[in-house]
């Protein structure tokens, strides 16, 4: 099983000395959050918990992706980053497929994309993106990165995207892979059928096993079954080598080291989370 250290919400100055460190330890990845923005009014549709309520506040920082992303790569060598989720839909998929093969390159390989439909309608509404064709549009998305990615001309004329004949350089030297969020059951279909791994939104151990069945079957469907693919979930628990090892046995690769945010409060020191980190190695990567 491989360890990946949560960095959403984390001061954006720490976020290069959290990678070295991270490295060092022996993490295999960071995984960063995505919201454009916070907005003043916001309906209560937050799919994860009871109340509707996400867990952000409006002071939650989510550091630009690509930019944070770069900066991280430049101090590090090994270390790979993903974000859990990118709210693909919202932007446009031209500037994505450049932004994604350039942190590829600077990345030499170690940039995966994380992507999800998203749920929060207010951001769509101030990017003047319709929320209701969101999922539509992501899958339309997919086939436009993946094809400018090939570094030939390239056309699209969906129902969403439309665009003549273009060229985009530079191409990605290294693949990219494609990892998809949620837990609803067209999330888990579209992972199953066009990505290299899943990311959980969240989950209890009780709902771990359900799920890992689930993408296994649906793998199976697509005859994808022999293919390389990663969970990568984050479990509502305590972080103990028990449970991972239990995760482990029913199919899960890729665990989660909480949150500083969850651990150590809203602000911490640098000190602090190294210290978290270092007892995360300790008492269960050193293990696998």
């Amino acid at each position: 099983m491989k360890f990946w250290q949560s960095i959403t919400w984390a001061e954006t100055e720490q976020l290069c000395e959290i990678a070295r460190f991270a490295e060092e330890l022996g993490f295999e990845g960071l995984m960063s959050a995505d919201h454009a923005l916070y907005p003043a009014v916001m309906a209560p549709d937050y799919p994860y918990s009871e109340n509707g309520r996400p867990p952000q506040t409006e002071d939650s920082e989510y550091p630009d992706m690509w930019t944070s992303f770069a900066a991280m790569a430049a101090v590090t060598n090994t270390i790979k980053l993903t974000c859990g989720v990118y709210v693909l839909p919202c932007r446009n998929p031209i500037e994505v497929s450049k932004q994604a093969a350039t942190l590829a390159i600077l990345s030499e390989g170690r940039f995966i994309l994380g992507v999800g439909t998203g749920w929060m309608k207010e951001e769509f509404d101030i990017y003047g993106v319709d929320f209701k064709t969101r999922g539509k549009r992501m899958d339309e998305m997919l086939d436009v990165m993946q094809g400018l990615w090939q570094g030939e001309m390239f056309e699209f004329h969906g129902e969403h995207i439309d665009f003549p004949r273009i060229r985009l350089s530079p191409t990605p030297t290294y693949p990219i892979p494609l990892y998809f969020g949620g837990n609803a059951p067209i999330a888990l279909r579209r992972a199953a059928k066009r990505g290299q791994g899943w990311i959980g939104a969240g989950n209890t151990p009780e709902q771990v096993p359900d799920l890992m069945r689930t993408l296994r079957d649906l793998r199976i469907e697509y005859g994808r079954e022999n293919e390389p693919f990663d969970t990568l979930v984050g479990i509502y628990a305590m972080p103990t080598l028990d449970l991972f090892r239990s995760m482990r046995d029913i199919g899960m690769t890729s665990g989660i080291n909480m949150p500083f945010a969850f651990a150590l409060g809203e602000r911490s020191s640098i000190d602090k989370k190294k210290k978290m980190m270092e007892r995360f190695a300790e008492d269960v990567i050193r293990h696998f």
